[in-house]
């Protein structure tokens, strides 16, 4: 239920459920909401016990650990009544205290009462886990969590989903899954002077970690050539024809969104998409390899071994160039994280893989990686990219700031 790193979730297991309680359809829907909420993702520490907490959140103020959710009653959430949960879910006011936004509040108190009474039902089944919830690192004055109250007051509102009586079921069913249990803003959304998401800037892109949440406005996904089936597969699978995704979209796809129904994936699809009905698939671009631009010769002796010679890429070894979303994007920001952090190797299933991205950070210098990154945009996504080696010293430093908070 935590935030996880960017952005915009695990292989979840079933919790520890009776027989009994596993037929409960109460429960068994907050076993799903679960899910979708990505809350074990957040709240499981590498090898750690399911829900138990203790996982790392790097934030401008400090250091903050996931708590234990499980429902032990001495160190998770097993004492807590249901309105003690609601206060948490919609307010970040826990019993103990008052919990910093990095706990998603601010967009799951859009959760219906029925569907945070199927939480609640879900995690007081839990199995419970004995460990002990580890102090935050946050300096003064932000480990002071009075001031979380007046935060409150001005950033946050405790307001019910509205759905918008001029749309579809539809749309708003993934309007509410996208804005709610989703939380999918608090990562795509930037933040303003009092670090709350920018409702003007709604889903419009974020710096988090190093890498830019892109933008998901349904105006940006068209422009990019996206449909139902690509955006389907990507949040399904975790590639598409479109690019894979990497960072900490990652572990959202493999743990959370990999599991929502058709109905609801298709509502996802549809909200984000701005339609209810398929969308057209765009017609290929026409790509003709410069090969008088001075990235070209990067490209062939860096890139091209695993990528092919005119960027076909290679079955579960690398993606296409062709209609690859990274180098699409307005910002060119993910294409040169990706040159200097690389991608490690990524599974989607038993039979679909990547292989591992190298870092070229110390091998490419800033007028090598502007080089480079200005003819794999100009060249597969026709973006005018002209970046200066300045230009790419700039973006290098608010990439390692970005992923050192």
């Amino acid at each position: 239920m935590m935030l996880s790193g960017l952005a915009f979730a695990l292989l979840l297991g079933t919790g520890t459920v009776s027989a009994a309680d596993a037929q409960d359809p109460q429960v068994a829907q907050g076993e799903y909401l679960s899910k979708v909420g990505d809350c074990a993702a957040c709240h499981t520490a590498e090898g750690g016990q399911k829900y138990a907490g203790g996982l790392a959140f790097k934030t401008p103020f400090g250091v903050i650990y996931s708590t234990n959710i499980s429902s032990d009653k001495a160190q998770g959430i097993g004492s807590y009544s249901y309105q003690d949960f609601y206060e948490v879910m919609h307010n970040g006011s826990a019993p103990n205290g008052r919990l910093y936004p990095a706990m998603p509040y601010t967009s799951y108190h859009l959760v219906t009462d029925e569907d945070m009474k199927a939480l609640y039902a879900y995690f007081m089944q839990t199995k419970p886990a004995a460990t002990p919830n580890r102090d935050n690192e946050v300096g003064f004055p932000f480990n002071v969590r009075t001031g979380l109250v007046f935060w409150n007051l001005v950033a946050h509102e405790d307001s019910a989903f509205q759905p918008d009586p001029a749309k579809s079921s539809n749309w708003n069913r993934g309007r509410y899954l996208v804005d709610g249990l989703g939380h999918c803003g608090e990562c795509h959304t930037p933040r303003d002077t009092f670090m709350a998401m920018d409702d003007s800037g709604y889903l419009k892109g974020a710096m988090i970690e190093g890498v830019m949440a892109p933008e998901i406005t349904a105006t940006e996904l068209r422009r990019q050539g996206w449909t139902h089936d690509s955006l389907t597969r990507l949040l399904r699978k975790g590639y598409s024809v479109k690019g894979g995704v990497f960072a900490g979209m990652y572990p959202v796809v493999e743990k959370s969104f990999a599991y929502l129904t058709d109905e609801d994936m298709h509502a996802v699809t549809s909200y984000l998409l701005g339609s209810d009905t398929p969308l057209p698939v765009p017609e290929p671009k026409q790509v003709t390899l410069d090969r008088a631009h001075p990235g070209y010769g990067l490209y062939r002796d860096y890139c091209a071994g695993c990528h092919g010679q005119e960027g076909q890429g290679k079955p579960n070894v690398t993606p296409s160039m062709y209609t690859n979303a990274t180098l699409d994007q307005a910002s060119p920001t993910n294409t040169l994280a990706v040159l200097l952090r690389g991608i490690p190797a990524q599974s989607y299933s038993q039979t679909e893989r990547f292989a591992p991205m190298p870092s070229y950070a110390k091998e490419l210098n800033e007028q090598q990686l502007a080089d480079l990154v200005n003819f794999l945009r100009q060249t597969w996504a026709h973006q005018p990219s002209t970046l200066s080696a300045s230009d790419i010293e700039a973006l290098k430093k608010e990439i390692v700031e970005a992923h050192d908070e």
